[in-house]
């Protein structure tokens, strides 16, 4: 039976919850930051047909991800519905991450064709534990206040899991590649993420019980499933917001390690810029959690964006010559709209999904997750195609092997860099705030909608 709206989750609970996001954090920061960057100066292909493969794969993610999600509704074992698939994903998982960033001696046509068919097997995998774990959130708890709590746990670890691998990342990279060359730097460095990325999931397996019954949520039929999914309102604005936050995150994420290195000329200042973004979210991530008692998820997320508009019209103007201080000052300031980023959509999902149930009878966690780490995912690949596409056309040029330090870019490249990470950023956030001003889910919206479902749980 469905637990208490009341219910209070354990601490235990919380943490080994949180800690099945320390893998898919890991994964997407490092995907994030830089694997457009490695796939142009490290394996050397042009930035349009790196983009191209990261959009490929996308397409495969519009099937993959809502069947998987479906998939784990139907599923019934003794483990429950989500839990075998952190159990048994885990592994392919980290070997997938693995082989990504592998640099085998190959032709263009077939060097292509192998980060195309390891992309893909990695977005499965992904996929695999991702929308399961998440699905995991309104099996946990039904409490309007706790689901927040909840999410701030798991992006407590998100954040910090993905702070320490941004940070650390292009640190392994260069100490090994110091003594061998950078490919191997990259490929060391994979094989220890690997490992990080696959065991927490068994943690978060062996620390977490699904509370609801199968018998309380028969499966839908897949058509069904997908049209009653797009039909709700409330989904298709929670939708549209966070695809809007996260294309903007993905984006920016990835044009940091240029921005540094081409604009500020200093590309060992990577590591200490990434650690003020994601460490000031890190902070932020509690703080928002509370102030969202009081002014509520809307309110969060405005004030939040409002800060991030800001700095991105910021990062537009600074000049090469200013001090590093200064950017550090406005990567910390980003770090408060980040936060609202990753907490105010997936804390809003739930809501959606108790909305979905009382309108249909139907409890279909799987189907709404699966579409929305879709848009996660779809949101780093618009990104990183939209990215490559742009650098392409600004006439972008890929460094000579083993280049001793960062070449020249011509001005109409820089120009697109900051574009980018500026003004274009921004818009796309003032069109999210847009969404989240008309979003109709309400704390008061949300009780009378548990009000509604014990009523009808009690007849």
């Amino acid at each position: 039976m469905s637990v208490p709206t009341s219910a209070r989750l354990p601490l235990r609970t919380k943490l080994a919850f949180g800690s099945g996001d320390i893998g898919p954090a890991v994964a997407t920061a490092i995907m994030s930051f830089f694997l457009l960057y490695f796939f142009t100066d490290v394996a050397r292909l042009s930035p349009a047909v790196a983009g191209s493969i990261l959009l490929v794969t996308k397409i495969w993610d519009a099937v993959n991800d809502p069947l998987i999600g479906l998939l784990s509704d139907r599923l019934r074992t003794r483990w429950g519905r989500r839990r075998p698939w952190l159990l048994f994903g885990a592994v392919p998982f980290g070997v997938a991450f693995f082989l990504l960033f592998q640099t085998p001696e190959l032709g263009e046509t077939a060097k292509v064709a192998y980060y195309l068919i390891v992309s893909l097997a990695m977005d499965t995998a992904f996929t695999m534990v991702n929308v399961p774990y998440t699905a995991l959130t309104p099996e946990l708890s039904r409490d309007y206040d706790e689901r927040t709590s909840l999410n701030a746990y798991r992006f407590a670890f998100s954040i910090t899991s993905g702070l320490i691998a941004a940070v650390l990342h292009p640190i392994l990279v260069s100490t090994i590649a110091a003594s061998t060359d950078v490919r191997t730097g990259y490929a060391v460095a994979a094989l220890i993420w690997a490992v990080v990325c696959a065991l927490p999931f068994f943690i978060a397996f062996a620390g977490t019980r699904e509370q609801h019954t199968p018998e309380e949520e028969a499966p839908m039929p897949f058509w069904s499933g997908l049209r009653y999914v797009f039909a709700n309102r409330a989904f298709r604005y929670v939708a549209g917001i966070y695809l809007l936050s996260w294309l903007v995150v993905q984006t920016v994420s990835t044009l940091i390690v240029y921005y540094m290195t081409y604009w500020m000329r200093r590309p060992e200042a990577i590591s200490l810029v990434l650690l003020a973004v994601q460490g000031s979210a890190l902070i932020w991530l509690f703080v928002w959690s509370a102030i969202s008692r009081r002014l509520g998820k809307k309110g969060v997320y405005l004030v939040g964006m409002t800060t991030w508009v800001a700095v991105s019209l910021a990062l537009f103007v600074v000049q090469p010559d200013w001090s590093l201080g200064a950017v550090m000052a406005l990567a910390a300031l980003a770090g408060v709209g980040v936060s609202v980023a990753y907490l105010v959509p997936w804390a809003m999902l739930p809501d959606v999904i108790e909305l979905d149930e009382l309108q249909t009878g139907r409890r279909r966690e799987g189907a709404f997750y699966g579409f929305f780490v879709l848009l996660q995912k779809l949101g780093l690949a618009v990104g990183l195609f939209l990215v490559g596409q742009v650098l392409e056309w600004s006439g972008y040029m890929t460094p000579p092997p083993n280049a001793a330090a960062p070449i020249e870019q011509p001005e109409s490249a820089l120009l697109a860099i900051r574009l980018m990470i500026g003004p274009i950023a921004a818009l796309v956030l003032i069109a999210g705030m847009a969404l989240v001003a008309r979003f109709p889910i309400t704390r008061a919206t949300h009780e009378q909608t548990l009000r509604a479902l014990a009523q009808r749980q009690a007849l």
